[in-house]
């Protein structure tokens, strides 16, 4: 039996909150497949398990907050460990645990693996989509090579009948008896949301289940009793009676959240500015040529999938990342750790304040399209609040740019252990002179803010030229 433990989804992560189990006892899981949603300081992520097996049970409620490192549920090799051992075996026990070619049979409340014929071969991100779409994978049908089940295969098993969530008894401390109605993951993730109790919705999916306009049907009747029962009180005396405790508006607890964000953020740049020894070095670089191939390349393409400057100089700076070693990895311990791959964090800001720098992974083997893509995806999970644990606890080096913010130039402060960060200004239009002509040209003004303990000014240096010269070739990117 493993222990799953809370995990560092940060360098800065002390304790974390488990908002959301999206897996049940009995749920066979694989490495990589999403267990949880945590709450940090800063933002709500998803986590990933690192076992292959059956989930015993959780060893934490929902709303609990736990050091990192923190054992929150147990995990068994097969589902027959989940059984507990009597305190004489008998010889029938005995004899089933001992050894045979036959596979054990599994007890019919607790899930097994999936089988060969359906569901067998699925990705941990289509199996996450099947989870969130409420689609049993063990009965899809895969279309793909070898019986592998696609996107397209749960998005359509996703327009039949929404799946059926075995009743079992609610979390501890719930009312005796009660029971989670068939429902489908969003309406459930809504419900808390809106703050509806399932018991209390009537559901209008196919047999009876809850679908998300049930949740936000009855979560408006509910706002139209409070708001009618609010017009027949008498009015509210000036002083509220102090034994009430305050209603607080959704804006004030989205101002707690940003305030709990600041605080993180600002003990994690206090300790970078102690411990690291930044230097800085900034360069103003010719776009004239990577703004008139995007022009070219945009004529031929649909709005949906323009390029913007932002994907050129993400993936310059990727590519430059890779081959300027001393700028791309980890001090920790004392020591520098560089990377193999570029996990290139870029910071994105949040709607209710702060800011996070999640990671696009092999950022130096995207495409621009594919960087793009995957750059509106990661932005978009950000402000939503459903990140994954290795989005932030992996960058090996951040961009911020505020260039869409008027600023012309901005000097990081490097996230630890992270050793170098890179800043971009706005693109702008300035008098350029070259081989003694006077033009306008587009420009950018490009910062690194780098770790003295593991490189130098020459080396900076050299990074920053090397950002240029991938830039005057963007036919290359």
């Amino acid at each position: 039996m493993a222990e799953f433990r809370m995990p560092s989804l940060g360098a800065d992560m002390e304790h974390g909150k488990v908002v959301e189990w999206l897996v049940k006892p009995g749920d066979y899981v694989h490495k990589g497949d999403m267990v949880a949603a945590v709450d940090t300081d800063k933002t709500v992520m998803d986590i990933e398990s690192f076992e292959e097996g059956v989930v015993a049970e959780f060893l934490v409620d929902i709303g609990d907050t736990v050091n990192v490192g923190t054992p929150i549920a147990r995990i068994t090799a097969t589902p027959a460990d989940q059984s507990p051992a009597p305190s004489e075996p008998s010889p029938a026990l005995a004899a089933a645990l001992e050894p045979r070619p036959a596979p054990a049979v599994v007890e019919p409340a607790v899930a097994s693996p999936p089988s060969a014929k359906h569901g067998s071969h699925i990705t941990p991100p289509v199996r996450h989509l099947a989870h969130t779409l409420g689609v049993d994978v063990g009965s899809v049908h895969g279309s793909g090579l070898n019986g592998e089940v696609t996107r397209a295969d749960v998005e359509s098993a996703a327009e039949g009948p929404v799946g059926e969530v075995p009743a079992i008894p609610k979390a501890k401390g719930g009312p005796a008896g009660e029971r989670r109605m068939r429902s489908s993951p969003l309406a459930r993730r809504l419900a808390v949301q809106l703050g509806v109790d399932l018991q209390e919705v009537a559901g209008t999916g196919p047999e009876g289940a809850i679908t998300e306009s049930d949740v936000r049907r009855t979560a408006g009747a509910a706002t139209g009793k409070r708001v009618e029962a609010m017009a027949s009180e008498p009015p509210a005396q000036t002083e509220p009676a102090t034994d009430a405790a305050p209603r607080r508006s959704r804006k004030e607890i989205g101002g707690d959240k940003a305030n709990t964000l600041r605080q993180a953020i600002g003990s994690l740049m206090s300790r970078s500015k102690k411990e690291i020894p930044h230097y800085y070095l900034a360069n103003t670089l010719d776009l004239a040529t990577a703004m008139a191939w995007m022009q070219l390349q945009n004529q031929q393409r649909p709005v949906s999938s323009r390029l913007v400057p932002s994907a050129l100089l993400l993936k310059a700076t990727a590519l430059a990342a890779q081959e300027t070693p001393e700028m791309n990895g980890f001090f920790t311990r004392g020591t520098f750790h560089p990377s193999t791959s570029v996990h290139l964090g870029v910071a994105v800001a949040l709607r209710h304040g702060g800011l996070v720098a999640p990671a696009l992974h092999d950022a130096e083997t995207l495409t621009l399209d594919e960087l793009m893509d995957q750059l509106r995806g990661l932005v978009s999970r950000a402000r939503a609040g459903r990140l994954q644990r290795a989005e932030m606890a992996d960058p090996t080096i951040t961009v911020t740019n505020l260039g869409d913010l008027g600023v012309e130039s901005v000097y990081g402060v490097i996230y630890p252990p992270q050793v170098a960060m890179v800043g971009f200004g706005k693109v702008l239009e300035q008098p350029w002179a070259r081989n003694g002509m006077l033009g306008i040209r587009h420009t950018v003004t490009a910062t690194l803010s780098a770790d003295h303990r593991v490189s130098d000014g020459l080396r900076g240096g050299r990074f920053l030229s090397r950002i240029d010269e991938l830039l005057q070739r963007p036919e290359e990117l």
